[in-house]
């Protein structure tokens, strides 16, 4: 999983420029009032600009804004084609232009003042529309409803927007902006605590968690919200949520970058997710989901009193994998199917079932591999000491090899997985070629 301080947002931008610095400031005035002669000026300067700066823009509209003749600068806004976004210029004489995009802008350079140089052209009235296909292309829905630059340094342009609904997320671009290249998208919420200076200015933190509320509603699993906290976001760009209860339970809800909920963990299963629960009594969930799977696994005829447990993420939405680790030190995998009891594997056979253990003091399991081995060789003399699983047969089996600790050749055990894991056959690695443990071949 990535967490806030994992994915660079304690970056600090050492050249960060607002918004243009345009020598020439100006009222913002109506589109219709744009004078013809700037429009023919702008469409006859232009367009070398935009080719010298590698700007991608379709030209559509332009017109100068002004000149500084002390500086030799002239300032330009062009419109681009329809849904793209839109440009102002600030092109020193015999020097590389700056560029930035009407969201830039229209930024003010401080709250309660004007934008120095608008973009007034009717092509770039709203120019955070452009950001809408950006944002979808990066895994996330957003109707943006406000957007803000925030500032640039020599590679990336970054951007925030505020969308329909409370989301908002803070979006790192090229420099120049371009609409058509790949973008990084984040959560504004993992800039409300982060230690950066970058944070989200429209909307407020509150506003954007309130969106759990809702998430609860869809899990419909009796959860008043009490208290939130945003969790983190995932490789996938799923973003994690965590809500605690008013009736002193608590969930970890993740939530697709569509913005559709895909799971709902109790807290009492969700120890592995970005450090679990924080709002709520964790040990106490804990402690009745130990003893949950106590119950089940007696259930199941294993003798597991357990101590503490991981999930294996979910293959069947109706069954329940998990690794339990027993008061006595030794472990278990314990598959559990809604409705029927599952079964109880010791952390030999479990690799039959395609399952690990790692929590126990002996994730072994070679005691339990040892007897298997004898239910077919009684007179051996084999203590297992090392095993691996070779593979499936075309009739579902499973082949275990087996190496012996007094270093003779071992064997090859084979066990059947459904219903139950079981062993039906025993192979010496004398009359096979499949054994590769050492002292085995």
């Amino acid at each position: 999983m990535k967490t806030p301080k994992a994915i660079g947002l304690l970056m600090v931008l050492l050249a960060v420029t607002l918004t243009p610095a345009a020598a020439v400031s100006q009222k913002k005035a109506a589109a219709s009032a744009v004078p013809e002669a700037a429009r023919k000026a702008g469409m006859a300067e232009a367009p070398a600009v935009l080719t010298a700066a590698n700007v991608p823009c379709q030209l559509s509209d332009a017109r100068k804004i002004g000149e500084d003749k002390k500086t030799k600068t002239a300032y330009y806004e062009v419109a681009c084609a329809p849904g793209s976004m839109g440009y102002v210029l600030q092109a020193p004489a015999g020097a590389p232009a700056t560029v930035y995009s009407c969201v830039e802008a229209n930024t003010p350079p401080a709250p309660g003042q004007p934008p120095s140089a608008p973009c007034l052209l009717p092509g770039n009235s709203d120019p955070k529309v452009a950001l809408q296909t950006m944002i979808k292309a990066s895994g996330f829905d957003c109707l943006p409803e406000q957007a803000r630059g925030i500032g640039q340094t020599k590679t990336s342009t970054y951007l925030e927007v505020a969308c329909q609904g409370g989301a908002g997320y803070i979006v790192v671009a090229s420099v120049p902006f371009d609409g058509a290249k790949p973008a990084q998208v984040q959560s504004c919420l993992m800039y409300d605590e982060a230690e950066t200076n970058i944070k989200c200015a429209l909307g407020d933190k509150a506003t954007r968690l309130a969106v759990i509320d809702k998430y609860a509603a869809m899990a419909n699993n009796g959860c008043t919200v009490k208290d939130k906290r945003f969790v983190g976001v995932s490789k996938d760009n799923s973003t994690f949520y965590e809500a605690a209860c008013e009736n002193g339970k608590g969930y970890i809800y993740k939530v697709a970058a569509a913005g559709t909920l895909t799971e709902a963990y109790e807290c009492a299963k969700a120890t592995s997710i970005l450090g679990g629960c924080t709002l709520t009594d964790a040990r106490q969930a804990l402690n009745e989901q130990a003893a949950l799977y106590t119950r089940l696994s007696t259930n199941a005829g294993g003798k597991c009193d357990v101590e503490k447990y991981a999930l294996f993420p979910s293959r069947n939405p109706r069954e329940e994998v998990v690794e339990m680790v027993c008061k006595d030190g030794t472990g278990a995998i314990g598959i559990f199917p809604a409705g029927s009891k599952g079964q109880v594997l010791d952390c030999g056979r479990a690799p039959v079932a395609g399952y690990k253990c790692s929590l126990a003091k002996d994730v072994t399991g070679y005691t339990a591999l040892t007897a298997d081995l004898k239910k077919f060789k009684s007179d051996t003399t084999c203590q297992v000491s090392e095993s691996r699983v070779v593979g499936k047969t075309a009739t579902g089996t499973t082949y275990v090899e087996v190496a012996c600790a007094d270093k003779f050749k071992g064997y090859i055990i084979e066990y059947q997985s459904q219903p139950v894991v079981n062993a039906i056959a025993v192979t010496g690695c004398a009359m096979t070629r499949d054994c590769k443990l050492p002292g085995n071949t």
